[in-house]
């Protein structure tokens, strides 16, 4: 069996990181994402309690 190349090595390592990168990115979007519907979900709820 003939050994992998450097070059591919390279990429695949540099390809794994990005995707480890991306799927923290990704967790951090979906939490910042929750966090503003639950703030506007609150607002929503503080506006109601006020006009009634």
């Amino acid at each position: 069996m003939k050994p992998i190349a450097k070059e591919y090595l390279v990429l695949f390592n540099a390809i794994t990181e990005a995707e480890e990168i991306l799927s923290q990115l990704r967790a951090s979007l979906i939490e910042a994402q929750q966090q503003a519907e639950e703030l506007f979900l609150n607002e929503g709820t503080s506006a109601s309690r006020e006009q009634g």
